[in-house]
């Protein structure tokens, strides 16, 4: 705001200064600003359509074309506004020199592309603080007290008489952001007829002195899912901590104003994006996590059919049908 404010006193000073200005051609000035929006408007939408174009194929999730149209309606009816303007008074929409101002800001662009690309976005950022301040503790094994994630859960299976058709940490995405302290939270508990998940007695805990933290306390949670008429299937699942403290932020924006207009899709994506990158990079931990989107806000989904699903996939000649 503060910005914006030194730089209309800015162009106000040359307004002033400025001794070539003829009072009597006003809606001449006036129209050529409002054509000059028009095309800076333009070149803004199109690089916005190839944003969301982008992140619409390099991405699992469907496009929120309610959530788009409600960020951009400012910039939609300035736009319209601007257009019948110069309808109105017979005067082109866009004029011969529209590509050059598009050259123009191509040519502006792209140092901003350089810096951005040494810049670490928030979702990155999370990612890789989720890999290191999480998943390096209860993944691999130590060499000392901890046998390694795959192991604990041989030991769990032994110890619970159960198995584990597939022997990875389960990371659930939501498209709320919203992480219950039991996921059982997802159940559907009107529809007896479909599957449903509970909790079951966690892991074996690993304890390690961590950043001058001594005994710091790690645990993974096996989950039961029951079927109608069928004998359960137990996996290991959890919702990622940095998107559950995320969702705290947001429900927070008075108190942290800085992120209010994130694009919060945005920001998941480059967190699952860099966290499986990570992941496949890293031999101790390919095919030890599972990222699993779950879109919570679609009454007809259910967590633990979706969780199914993937296990199925995962492991198809596990007799999931007894």
């Amino acid at each position: 705001m503060y910005v914006y404010a030194a730089q209309i006193v800015f162009v106000s000073a040359i307004f002033i200064g400025y001794q070539g200005l003829n009072f009597e051609n006003a809606h001449k000035w006036v129209s050529v600003v409002v054509r000059d929006v028009v095309y800076m408007l333009i070149i803004k939408g199109s690089t916005e359509a190839c944003a969301v174009g982008f992140n619409a194929l390099h991405s699992k999730h469907s496009t929120d074309i309610a959530q788009i149209i409600n960020d951009t309606k400012k910039f939609l009816f300035i736009t319209v506004l601007s257009i019948g303007f110069l309808i109105y008074n017979k005067q082109k929409v866009l004029g011969e020199d529209f590509l050059f101002w598009y050259i123009a800001h191509l040519i502006t662009k792209y140092p901003e592309m350089e810096q951005a690309a040494s810049t670490i976005n928030y979702g990155v950022g999370m990612a890789c603080s989720f890999f290191e301040g999480y998943l390096v503790h209860v993944i691999p094994s130590d060499g000392a007290k901890f046998v390694g994630f795959e192991e604990n859960m041989n030991i769990y299976e032994a110890s619970q008489g159960i198995v584990f058709p597939v022997k990875r940490l389960f990371l659930v995405i939501t498209k709320s952001l919203y992480c219950p302290p039991d996921l059982k939270h997802f159940n559907k508990n009107n529809r007896k007829d479909l599957p449903y998940l509970e909790a079951c007695q966690s892991l074996e805990e690993v304890v390690k002195d961590v950043a001058g933290v001594k005994n710091r306390t790690y645990r993974n949670t096996a989950y039961k899912i029951y079927r109608p008429g069928k004998s359960p299937v137990y996996l290991a699942a959890e919702c990622p901590t940095p998107l559950h403290t995320l969702h705290r932020v947001l429900e927070k924006t008075s108190l942290y104003e800085e992120l209010a207009k994130a694009n919060i899709q945005e920001i998941v994506n480059d967190f699952c994006r860099m966290l499986r990158s990570i992941i496949a990079k890293s031999p101790e931990y390919r095919n030890k996590c599972e990222l699993v989107y779950y879109d919570d806000t679609d009454p007809t989904q259910n967590l633990a059919d979706v969780l199914l699903d993937r296990l199925r996939l995962l492991a198809p000649h596990f007799e999931f049908e007894k």
